[in-house]
């Protein structure tokens, strides 16, 4: 009944993707955001070309792509087709990225042709690197039109596609490729729930578009899991890698050339260099234009004895000591470290007490020298310093017996990957901490608009003299302790109870009033009605 039911929706998205095709067939000019509409299952040659196009069918015979080519269609036409529709009705750079999106989704349904064609080659060799050179070139786009507009209003709508597009690198994941889906989709709700946080009072369409980016994850996750559950699989009966690539990029010229000979393994030796025309010698330098050469023959050794021999005048230019100076005829002066810089006052003013100089101040920290990032492991402790404006996230796997201590770091997303003991951040700004679960507690010191989500379990998060605080707490750790000393504008985010739903937000207290009831002090909590 399964088997039934998955056959008439592929009969159905077929029948669709006909009629979708035909205003394009006859309109071969017709694309979307840079992007022609990909060829369906029912419409493609084997190397990737339309059907419909003349001189196809001649060329090679009608056949079917594989079920695997054939869903992936259907996800981009599907889920990805509906992310660049409504990244287009928030247009500017939004609709921009979506269309290198696009392009990189592009890129591994050729990937995905190769791998059908080909033979598996060596991930170490350049020849696996050369075949996934355009995957990871249309990635690479999507992150650089994010890092060329930090200044931008939507930045947090462009890095939430930037982390979420290696999604795309499942590929490369021999093992368990629905766990790299699962990570970048962690990485891109970070960001993600920040833009539904800021937009969900304002504009529900910025909303809808994040909801509608999180719902590629889940059907490129179950794209995975039905066709390549162990990893990408390739047909050990193939061709050259290289030799697919080429017929998947370029399907007419494959299509008719003749395969290439057959090259040998062991290269011959490289041509010999021409033979020197010892009849016709290349012409002498040219003499600068004030008439003396500025070169010397290293052979011609007459000028340099010509200068030694010139005596007494070699020294002429030296800088005659002073006798006083000179140790050989003053035996105290070997004796002091330094020879005096001038005379020695001897008025009465040098024998009376000076007063201690003032201290320095310290630099302010604009006007301090950078030290360069340190990231390393000291025994149980890893010490993470001076991280600015670090690209991308910067991960640290930990172990239960490790602690985390981060200091002067700003404008930087951290990832601690696995369960750590505990975690320290002092005088760092503009820091997000995402963590899976902790042994004892999370230490915030001077940390101004301090940013943490909690996947797993945390007991206690203490912070003091932080101003600005956001964070997220997951279902696992809804029983956590909060410690807060000398801070403002502290928000935590509650899990939702259903998963459509958005983060809850509630604010911690700040203003604390004082009473003396029968002696004793009262401290109660300021509440502000309306």
């Amino acid at each position: 009944m399964n088997n039934l039911t998955t056959l008439i929706k592929r009969l159905e998205a077929a029948t669709s993707r006909l009629e979708d095709m035909v205003p394009a067939i006859s309109d071969p000019s017709a694309s979307a955001n840079g992007v022609s509409s990909l060829p369906e299952s029912g419409l493609t040659a084997p190397g990737g070309g339309l059907r419909g196009e003349p001189g196809a069918a001649q060329q090679q015979p009608l056949a079917p792509l594989p079920p695997a080519i054939d869903d992936f269609d259907a996800l981009i036409n599907g889920d990805v087709k509906t992310f660049v529709n409504m990244s287009e009705e928030i247009g500017g750079l939004v609709a921009e990225q979506s269309a290198a999106v696009l392009r990189a989704f592009a890129a591994e349904r050729k990937f995905l042709i190769v791998t059908t064609k080909a033979k598996k080659p060596d991930i170490q060799s350049t020849v696996y690197m050369e075949v996934l050179k355009d995957l990871q070139s249309t990635m690479g786009v999507v992150n650089d039109i994010r890092e060329a507009n930090r200044a931008s209003p939507l930045f947090k709508h462009l890095t939430t596609v930037s982390e979420g597009i290696n999604l795309l690198g499942w590929v490369a994941n021999e093992n368990k490729p629905v766990d790299t889906i699962t990570e970048m989709l962690i990485s891109a709700q970070f960001w993600g729930n920040k833009v539904i946080q800021e937009y969900k009072e304002r504009d529900q369409a910025h909303v809808q578009w994040v909801q509608t980016f999180y719902r590629i994850f889940k059907s490129l996750t179950d794209y995975v899991k039905q066709h390549y559950p162990s990893g990408l699989t390739w047909n050990p009966n193939g061709i050259d890698p290289l030799q697919a690539t080429e017929e998947v990029n370029n399907p007419d010229q494959s299509s008719t050339r003749s395969p290439p000979p057959q090259q040998s393994s062991a290269r011959g030796p490289p041509p010999p260099p021409p033979l020197p025309d010892f009849n016709n010698p290349p012409p002498p330098p040219p003499m600068p234009s004030n008439g003396v050469s500025t070169s010397r023959n290293p052979s011609d050794m007459g000028a340099v004895f010509d200068e030694i021999s010139r005596g007494e005048s070699v020294t002429s230019k030296l800088r005659k000591v002073d006798p006083s100076s000179q140790t050989h005829k003053n035996p105290s002066l070997r004796a002091g470290s330094a020879v005096p810089s001038g005379p020695v006052r001897s008025d009465s003013s040098s024998s009376r007490g000076k007063s201690p100089l003032p201290g320095t101040k310290p630099k302010p920290e604009s006007m301090r020298a950078k030290k360069p990032p340190k990231k390393e492991l000291e025994g149980n402790k890893w010490l993470i310093e001076n991280y600015d404006s670090h690209s991308g996230m910067l991960e640290i796997p930990a172990q239960i017996t490790h602690s985390i201590l981060i200091s002067r770091c700003a404008k930087t997303t951290i990832r601690v990957l696995g369960k750590a003991n505990a975690i320290s951040l002092d005088n760092c700004s503009q820091v997000s901490l995402v963590i899976d679960s902790l042994v004892s507690a999370v230490d915030v010191i001077k940390s101004p608009k301090f940013e943490l989500q909690v996947l797993g379990t945390l007991p206690t998060i203490m912070l003091d003299q932080v101003d600005g605080a956001a964070v997220y707490l997951g279902r696992e750790s809804l029983e956590s302790e909060v410690f807060t000393s000398k801070c403002t504008g502290v928000n935590l985010n509650l899990p939702p109870p259903g998963e459509e739903e958005d983060y809850v937000e509630r604010a911690l207290p700040e203003q604390i009033k004082s009473v003396i009831r029968d002696g004793v002090v009262v401290s109660e909590i300021v509440e502000h009605a309306g």
